[in-house]
């Protein structure tokens, strides 16, 4: 269904086993290759950070402006990324990316150009960042899902993990270049050269070469797979546990980046060199921190990972708004570094490594949304308080928002999902269509091969799928908790609706119904179903009675 890389070389052997380092991934070259491409761009992006929020500080002193460049550089994921992502699902990615790439490379020499000639003004500043930023939300979904699939499925989490690690390192180099840049020639410059870096990415995607297996099924609508997107991460409780603690760390987190430049400049006294260094050493902390992670991994749990990582951005922005001194504040900034890359992997990791193959851009596209939405909304709401309470302050609100913040795991824990419990069941024959209405054969529950409609035709319509179940005696109230249990399953593999009912004259008589939009998506439904979702069904199965097969109809919608 989706693509498969061209191989790249040899493979390691190693899946079975847990990586020799943080660094195992770069054993596969393809994954490598693309990592420093992205790298390159990363850099770039980072000077253009740098320049756009020092270019605001020159056209204004408004602490809600200069917030509102990471405003506009993380909206455009909040507006597009689940369209980006379902898009990347359907279609050729290589291509997509290409196009995505190029959009970015436009829109960062538009700005360029436009700050060499003096015609920036806030608003201008802050649109084109929006176009740059929405070049980015296009890209990010399909290539964040991308990257983990060159390696082996051992090294998997750390290749997401070296991900957040990418745009971490160039944190350490961009904005000190930036800086400088700034410093000796002006923002204009740095956002040319910035533009000149998508080079490197757009140099390894038209190398690369991919194949696409075909498609067995005609290929979904765009607004049905974002409905199907929308539904598998409504009905998957361990998604929205990941979405909702994302959302409450990177609120408070943002106040560290976007409040930066203003303690840099007014409360440090620093220029934009200085205001560089002091985001290398962010991403200095993030290297090292990276470097961390397996033996973290291996000790801890990921709520206690996150709880660390949270509890330590609190300490790193408490420091920040009660200590002014330069030295101490880059100290406390590299262990920021080290704190973000691990709460920011733990999450992303667990979020990646939940998501079956057929969802994983658009799926991936909602934490996009969450995280980088939130982070865009913090950064306003921060800039704006700062600007009537005052840095310390906002920033001591902050802190205590993030120490707060891992008390959420009493509610929400992560889910620990097995990657085997994520592939296909692929023992769910494809239904067809008979000329008469007949029920289903004994087997899997819904996994029947009898239909009613017009022999050769194609339904139009919804379809209702009604299953019914006879409980062996006295379990009648077993089978009916095991049934609820499989709602969730039927929604994420595309049921709209979904109910189970009793008889009221026998217990032991229980009906299951379920509507898929149409016939194609209850094709697809058959094909989404995994091995967790399989094993639901079968302890459904083993709570009914031998002596009464299950029995599976599909109603059409009369034509």
């Amino acid at each position: 269904m989706g693509e498969q890389p061209a191989p790249a070389g040899p493979a390691p052997a190693s899946s079975g086993s847990a990586p020799a380092s943080a660094w195992s991934p770069f054993r596969y070259r393809l994954f490598a290759v693309m990592w420093g491409a992205q790298f390159v761009s990363n850099v770039g992006s980072w000077m253009q950070t740098v320049a756009a929020q020092w270019l605001m500080l020159t056209l204004t002193s408004s602490a809600a402006y200069v917030a509102l460049v990471q405003t506009a550089a993380g909206l455009p994921v909040v507006l597009f990324a689940v369209l980006a992502g379902t898009i990347g699902d359907l279609v050729d990615r290589r291509r997509f990316l290409l196009v995505t790439q190029a959009l970015m490379l436009v829109a960062a020499v538009a700005l360029g150009a436009l700050a060499i000639a003096g015609l920036v003004t806030p608003w201008v500043l802050l649109a084109l960042i929006f176009a740059v930023g929405t070049g980015q939300a296009l890209t990010s979904p399909t290539w964040q899902t991308l990257q983990p699939e060159l390696v082996g499925p051992a090294e998997r989490p750390q290749a997401i993990s070296l991900g957040a690690v990418n745009q971490n390192l160039a944190r350490a180099v961009g904005p000190a270049i930036g800086g400088v840049i700034v410093a000796a020639t002006n923002a204009g410059t740095v956002f040319l050269v910035n533009a000149f870096t998508f080079l490197a990415v757009l140099g390894v995607l038209a190398a690369w070469h991919s194949t696409r297996a075909p498609d067995t099924l005609p290929r979904e609508h765009v607004g049905e797979a974002i409905r199907a997107g929308g539904r598998y991460i409504a009905a998957s409780p361990a998604l929205r546990v990941i979405l909702i603690r994302a959302a409450l760390f990177v609120f408070f987190a943002s106040a560290l980046w976007a409040l930066l430049p203003l303690t840099a400049r007014s409360v440090l006294h620093l220029g934009s060199g200085g205001y560089g260094l002091l985001l290398g050493a962010v991403g200095i902390g993030a290297v090292g921190g990276a470097g961390l992670l397996p033996r973290l991994r291996a000790r801890l749990s990921p709520d206690v990972m996150l709880t660390v990582g949270s509890i330590g951005m609190a300490a790193v922005t408490l420091v920040l708004a009660l200590a002014h001194v330069a030295a101490v504040d880059a100290v406390a900034l590299v262990a920021g570094g080290a704190c973000w890359i691990l709460a920011l992997s733990t999450m992303n990791s667990v979020y990646q490594l939940s998501l079956p193959r057929w969802i994983k851009a658009r799926g991936m596209s909602y934490y996009l949304v969450v995280f980088q939405g939130g982070g865009a909304i913090g950064s306003a709401v921060m800039g704006v308080t700062a600007g009537y309470v005052g840095l310390r302050v906002t920033l001591a609100i902050a802190a205590a928002g993030l120490a707060l913040g891992p008390f959420a795991a009493l509610a929400w824990r992560f889910q620990a999902i097995r990657p085997e419990e994520l592939l296909p069941a692929g023992d769910w024959p494809a239904p067809h269509l008979a000329a008469s209405t007949r029920s289903a054969e004994a087997g899997s529950a819904e996994a029947g091969t009898a239909e009613s409609g017009p022999d050769g035709a194609e339904p139009a319509g919804p379809v209702l799928v009604t299953v019914e179940y006879v409980a062996r005696p006295g379990q009648a109230g077993e089978l009916m908790a095991a049934l609820q249990e499989t709602r969730y399953s039927r929604r994420r593999t595309g049921a709209t609706s979904w109910r189970a009912w009793q008889d009221a004259s026998d217990e032991n008589r229980i009906l299951e119904q379920f509507v898929v939009a149409s016939w194609d998506e209850h094709l697809r439904q058959h094909e989404r179903v995994t091995t967790r979702d399989q094993g639901r069904l079968d302890r459904v199965r083993a709570l009914t009675d031998p002596d009464h097969p299950v029995t599976v109809t599909h109603w059409l919608t009369p034509s």
